[in-house]
């Protein structure tokens, strides 16, 4: 450590940074100043991929032959296809839409340039520019209003699904419309955004939607097919609806697929792989389809893959000497990796304070204020725009056809594209070109005009592309991130290529480094690697782009890690999404699992009163309770203090003085109840004796003072109000866990029975039955408390998960880590050789920020 020198510097050091508890660090919302960082915070729940094995799931099983499962799973085919082709359609949607908008908006402005060029009337172009870009912007805007989740590219948010966290509205109807309308008019509206990223994210919502089978928008929409009804079945579906949104946007499926793998799901299998590729493949060839045949009235032709393709790079014919790039070239390759990961450092740092500013300026504030920004910054950009085309662009000669690059389809397909404002003929306005057009336009142009962009159009296009983009990042409209790194990228390294042929005089491909440069800039910022290098070889077609690519990529993001994370990894911590890496630093198995499990447990048993049940939900807000049965064997083991047997006193010591406050707390909410017998069993009681002083045994005294229990029944006696605290805090032995949202659901279906009577007696739910409400449960406050008896009892047993995962108390950090992320865990019990369950341990106790506090609590303690 750093202040193991003098004891007495080492106190003055270390106690400021050393007094906060891993609890305090991790409170809501909370910001330490000294690192000036947004904490995870503990209101996101926990998805649950983890089979709930009750007995009405084994029923299903029971009642599943070889032919139901076949059946299933053609189902499961068919809503993979579906989500492909219809993921393909919100593409087609989305396409048409831009492009009609935009060429609409391009062509009238344009001409209005044309005509005013020599009246004098640019002013006037300018504010029809500006009208147009202003009324898309703030429909988008308001939609985004509407559904503040649809603001941005969605990426960081189905990362953090895919991972287990559940963003709330994250995969609703109504965020999908926002975001699919938001986006073509983000786009069209002229801001330096892209299509790609909301197209991920819409894929997403339409993965998560149509297997269910229901809609809770639209209530008529409810067939009884309950078998996907499951966090676990949604997050398959999702990661194909992810995949298919890659797919669709760059045409790429395969890309789509490892997308899915390398930036979103912590479970993987082959089966699941087959299938996500699958849908990809079905988005892929759905746009393709249609798009041929709107465009080029050939139906069936498969000409246009995807939403953005970077057209064939290939030389003429006739040039034996043109290569699309050799050995030599690879060493500038790396340098611009460099540059490109410092670049996208730099561009992640300015967005970060940028998005930190907003969360504690602007979005505290009334919502309007987020719709001025994001006029404010349309406005600014269509000036710059204007501004930029006009007065600092050079008039270029026309390239001839023979010359190296290539074309998307011919020459004359480019030439369409330039503008030649301000410039006499065969000249065209290189400025204007790349501002002037669409973004995907502009790309081709830097991709394969074989004309020259003067360096100075092409450093200053950078710096304001660059700028512009990253404050962009963020205001509240649906914006996607890939188009405008490549295009920025593209610029940097066809400035790359110019300076090398003019400098140093070598014949060189200019579009290859123009699409190396669009790869380092964007690997810079988004640290992606597998995905992101099949995504643009896909998209350019050219398999031998493969290794400089890769390359590029690679040394991109290890440059910029040096410095701090990937975008979406920034925007996932500012939310403070409690989001889990792949694994753990080495150094966190110092630590145990007993070091980090939470040991204040709230519990249940297997035969409940209802009175019990409704105070311990309408007092606690976890979401899973453990089901035990007192452990009498080893009862005189416990008082004894045996640390083999009870596994550690100290917890148990410790919870006893939460445990007693927890009951005060039920005590006042059964005061609240609407039974008189069951607010005369909280009269009863006697008031609770402090906590002792120091120096005091308390676990002792705490046994010595006798309290009314819970009312609840064990199996093996009847319920009495006598029970003493020796004989409420035995060891607890473990047989299960159950859900929050199942307590709820079956106090509302009144499943119960009677005190004389026989569990038996209690009704039976189905798996459609305890599903029936997925993903919206009902809250333990929607339940009408005049219409439960409660004294009656609830057998869980039925309706608990008998088989969790559980590990040891002794379980070493990484292998608690591994299991959880890979199995997609939500709760995770801690249990001893002979079954007591001494903790639990759930995603906020294997985040980051929880684990250095705790190593740093186990390094004063040694």
């Amino acid at each position: 450590m750093a202040c193991c020198g003098n004891c007495f510097c080492c106190q003055c050091c270390c106690r400021e940074r050393e007094t906060r508890t891993p609890e305090e660090l991790t409170i809501l919302g909370e910001i330490r100043d000294e690192e000036n960082e947004i904490l995870p915070r503990k209101d996101y729940e926990s998805l649950d991929y983890d089979r709930c094995i009750s007995e009405p799931y084994v029923e299903v099983l029971e009642g599943m032959d070889n032919k139901k499962a076949k059946k299933y799973e053609a189902v499961r085919w068919i809503m993979v296809f579906a989500i492909g082709v219809t993921v393909g359609l919100v593409g087609l949607f989305v396409d048409f839409f831009v492009r009609l908008f935009t060429n609409i908006k391009f062509t009238l402005v344009g001409d209005s340039v044309e005509k005013c060029s020599d009246k004098g009337c640019l002013l006037l172009s300018l504010l029809e520019l500006l009208a147009f870009n202003l009324i898309f912007i703030f429909i988008a805007s308001v939609l985004v209003l509407i559904e503040p989740v649809a603001a941005g590219s969605g990426i960081p948010e189905i990362k953090s699904y895919l991972n287990g966290v559940k963003i709330p509205g994250i995969v609703r109807l109504r965020t999908f419309v926002c975001k699919a309308a938001g986006v073509l008019f983000s786009v069209a509206g002229g801001l330096f955004v892209g299509k790609e990223g909301p197209m991920i994210h819409s894929g997403a919502i339409v993965g998560a939607g149509l297997p269910q089978f229901q809609s809770i928008t639209f209530k008529r929409i409810n067939f009884d097919f309950p078998y996907f009804r499951s966090d676990r079945d949604k997050r398959d579906f999702v990661s194909a609806g992810a995949a298919a949104g890659v797919a669709a946007a760059f045409g790429a499926p395969i890309g789509g697929t490892l997308f899915s793998l390398e930036e979103g799901s912590s479970f993987w299998n082959q089966a699941l792989t087959w299938k996500v590729l699958f849908c990809s493949m079905s988005a892929t060839f759905t746009l393709n389809f249609f798009r041929s045949g709107i465009n080029f009235n050939k139906w069936g032709s498969f000409q246009l893959p995807g939403l953005l393709n970077f057209g064939e790079f290939k030389c003429s014919n006739g040039d034996k000497n043109c290569h699309l790039w050799t050995a030599v070239d690879l060493a500038f390759f790396v340098l611009m990796g460099v540059v490109g990961g410092l670049l996208g450092a730099l561009f992640n740092c300015i967005n970060r304070s940028l998005a930190k500013y907003r969360i504690r300026h602007i979005h505290p504030k009334a919502k309007f204020i987020r719709v001025l920004e994001s006029l404010l910054v349309t406005m600014v950009t269509t000036v710059v725009i204007f501004a930029a085309s006009m007065l600092l662009g050079e008039c270029r000669d026309l390239s001839s056809p023979t010359t190296h690059n290539a074309t998307l389809a011919s020459t004359d397909d480019i030439n369409s594209t330039i503008r030649p404002f301000f410039c006499p003929n065969k000249t065209y306005n290189d400025m204007a070109t790349l501002f002037f057009n669409p973004q995907e336009a502009a790309i081709h142009q830097l991709f394969h005009q074989d004309g020259t962009f003067s360096p100075v159009t092409l450093s200053v296009f950078f710096l304001l592309y660059f700028l512009l983009s990253c404050w962009t990042y963020g205001v509240s409209v649906p914006s996607g991130l890939f188009v405008p790194c490549l295009l920025c990228g593209a610029a940097f390294g066809r400035l790359i290529a110019n300076i090398l042929k003019v400098k140093l005089g070598m014949d060189l491909y200019s579009g290859t480094f123009a699409l190396i440069g669009a790869a380092a800039f964007l690997g810079g910022v988004v640290r992606m690697t597998i995905s992101l290098t099949v995504i643009l070889i896909e998209s350019t077609n050219e398999i031998t782009y493969g290794l400089p690519i890769m390359i590029t990529l690679m040394v991109a993001k290890w440059t910029g890690d040096i410095f701090n994370k990937g975008i979406y990894d920034i925007h996932v911590e500012l939310k403070g999404v409690p989001l889990l890496d792949w694994e753990t630093e080495v150094e966190m198995d110092k630590l145990t699992a007993s070091d980090i499990m939470e040991p204040n447990l709230t519990y249940v048993y297997p035969h409940t009163r209802v009175q019990s049940l409704v105070s311990i939900l309408r007092t606690t807000v976890y979401h899973a309770f453990p089901v035990v049965t007192e452990n009498r064997k080893n009862e005189q083991d416990f008082m004894k203090g045996n640390i083999l047997i009870s596994n550690n006193i100290r917890f148990k010591k410790s919870s006893i003085v939460s445990r007693v406050g927890e009951q005060r707390r039920r005590c006042q909410s059964m005061k609240s109840y609407p039974s008189s017998e069951l607010r005369n069993v909280c009269d009863e009681q006697s008031a609770v004796v402090e906590p002792s002083e120091e120096g005091e045994d308390l676990l002792q005294q705490m046994l010595e003072r006798r309290h009314a229990p819970y009312p609840s029944l064990y199996p093996d006696q009847s319920p009495s109000e006598e029970w003493t605290m020796e004989e409420r805090f035995r060891p607890l032995t473990f047989h299960g866990l159950i859900l929050r949202s199942q307590l709820v659901n079956l106090l509302i279906r009144g499943v119960c029975y009677a005190e004389n009577q026989s569990s038996a007696t209690q009704p039976r739910l189905s798996y459609a039955e305890m599903t029936e409400d997925y993903p919206r449960f009902p809250d333990i406050h929607d339940l009408d408390l005049a219409l439960l008896n409660p004294r009656m009892i609830v057998d869980v047993t039925p309706y608990m998960n008998p088989c969790p995962y559980t590990v040891s108390p002794n379980t070493r950090i990484s292998q608690v880590f591994n299991l959880f992320r890979t199995m997609g865990l939500r709760h995770l019990p801690v249990v001893n050789a002979i079954g007591e369950i001494v903790g639990i341990i759930t995603r906020h106790n294997l985040t980051h920020e929880f684990l250095v506090a705790k190593l740093r609590q186990h390094y004063i303690t040694i």
